[in-house]
């Protein structure tokens, strides 16, 4: 099991913080933003690193909203997802992202129907009743 933290944040107008994949797995697709808990690391520290790396912005961690099981090359990714709040900065994409984006509600389904998204994500968001306001 490989250990790993994602961010659910929304912002004032209720558009989900989403990035595009620019590795594999999930090359291409939009997902959370998130990655690997190092060494040592608490899951809200390895948050906030994360998405400081991945999308520019400093974000305040919350609760812990779900957790997800994905395939990886060399094992299974444990990833926990946790509500978090942007505090400062503005989102451009680095370390794995190759896009970042404010998504709306509508935004949301049209990629949905478009095969965007990395697998199971719009199932799970809508479980967890966190999906973009319109």
């Amino acid at each position: 099991m490989i250990r790993c933290v994602g961010a659910v944040v929304h912002d004032a107008a209720g558009r989900l913080l989403m990035v595009r994949r620019g590795t594999s797995p999930g090359r291409g697709l939009w997902t959370l933003p998130g990655g690997r808990v190092e060494s040592g690391e608490t899951d809200h520290d390895a948050l906030v690193r994360e998405l400081l790396e991945e999308t520019g912005l400093r974000v305040k961690p919350g609760n812990l909203v779900g957790r997800v099981e994905r395939a990886a090359p060399a094992g299974v990714y444990e990833i926990f997802d946790y509500a978090a709040t942007a505090l400062s900065g503005e989102p451009r994409p680095g370390d794995d992202a190759a896009a970042v984006a404010w998504i709306d509600f509508d935004d949301f389904h049209s990629m949905e129907r478009k095969g965007q998204l990395v697998e199971q994500l719009a199932v799970t968001l809508r479980e967890w009743n966190v999906l973009p306001a319109a």
